[in-house]
């Protein structure tokens, strides 16, 4: 912070710092995964702010002290259209504007690639089952031991989309390659990797059948079911998983026997591949729609079993209440957690070149 006075009127020099929510790979909440970043990038911006001094007693005090600023009178009254700066502690670190404008592309983009899936998921729902067992599969390639796997979008690949465990999905990875097309041709920053867009179709198929399910809720009526879904449901609970965007994509295919053939696999089979990758009975029992096409059967299976009983019933009666919340937000939880397995994410993925602005051509 600069304090100056003179002529009576006093100037204010203040650092916008970024908060918390918005510095991305550095806050708190984020999964511990490799960050890929530009520090270098990183320059301090200052903006001036004019405030009137009641007279000479009011000046020679703002000389003793630095006088203390609300956040609103800083970006409301200077700024005028600034959004989502925060004035915080030095110590978390200095956002610039193209940190913002970057956010804010990623934020765009993201939101383009919903709405092109979602509209694709429309026009075939009976892809869903597959489209989430598709990101499910890519994601449990991942080992522990050797830090190799998990979804890096390998499974685009015609030597691992051909194995017994990915029997059925074609038609799924065709839809994703066709809309695909679509989200690259209005990118500004590149193409798309699969290796997300595989987890955001799971995203929006799931979403889809939280919908769906609140429709059902209230007779069938479309609007009320969405009026329901927007007041009880789990809409607001995916803030972390849209943070996570910027995964790379493998060239190679990941190696064979990973993956269980889920219909045919024993429960013990199933838990010990979840196990395997740092989930357990409860995370089996909230991925029942994961893992195959008749969600029904599989928990018919899956609640034979004395680990997994508990949780299925649990989530069985969730699924009956108006806001179905215990199922929806633990099935976003582990989706979240299954969509990063061994990945590095680059933070500043999808951004592309800025105008510069002139800070000192500003008017304020």
């Amino acid at each position: 912070m600069r304090w100056s006075s003179k002529g009576g009127e006093s100037m204010a020099g203040a650092t916008f710092l970024s908060a918390p929510a918005l510095l991305g790979p550095r806050a708190g909440g984020l999964p511990s995964v490799s960050v890929t970043s530009s520090p270098a990038r990183r320059q301090h911006a200052y903006v001036c702010c004019h405030a009137k001094a009641g007279g000479s007693e009011a000046a020679a005090a703002a000389r003793e002290e630095p006088p203390r600023f609300r956040r609103r009178d800083l970006i409301g009254g200077c700024m005028g259209t600034a959004v989502g700066l925060e004035i915080i502690d030095g110590s978390t670190g200095v956002a610039t504007a193209a940190d913002l404008i970057e956010r804010r592309q990623r934020s765009e983009f993201q939101s383009s690639i919903k709405g092109t899936l979602t509209a694709a998921i429309q026009a075939k729902p009976e892809l869903v089952p597959s489209l989430l067992t598709l990101a499910l599969n890519d994601a449990m390639t991942y080992d522990k031991a050797t830090k190799s796997g998990g979804p890096n979008g390998s499974i685009r690949l015609s030597a691992e989309i051909n194995r017994p465990e990915n029997s059925g999905l074609s038609a799924a990875l065709d839809m994703l390659t066709d809309a695909k097309k679509e989200i690259d041709s209005y990118s500004k920053g590149g193409p798309i990797a699969f290796a997300d867009l595989i987890q955001i179709a799971a995203q929006q198929a799931l979403k889809q059948t939280f919908l769906d399910a609140a429709i059902a809720k209230t007779g069938g009526n479309e609007e009320k079911g969405r009026t329901l879904y927007s007041a009880y449901g789990s809409s607001g609970q995916w803030g972390l998983f849209d943070k996570i965007f910027g995964r790379e994509d493998t060239q190679e295919p990941d190696p064979e026997g990973r993956v269980p053939k889920w219909s045919s696999a024993s429960v013990q089979e199933m838990k010990h591949k979840f196990i395997a990758v740092g989930f357990g009975p409860r995370q089996l029992a909230v991925m029942s729609a994961f893992l195959g096409p008749d969600q029904a059967a599989t928990e018919a299976k899956l609640i034979a079993d004395p680990d997994c009983r508990p949780w299925v019933e649990k989530y069985q009666r969730s699924r009956e209440t108006v806001s179905r919340t215990d199922y929806e937000v633990d099935l976003i939880t582990t989706l979240t957690k299954l969509s990063y397995l061994g990945q590095k994410i680059n933070y500043e993925a999808y951004t592309y070149p800025k105008q510069k602005i002139n800070l000192g051509k500003l008017k304020l």
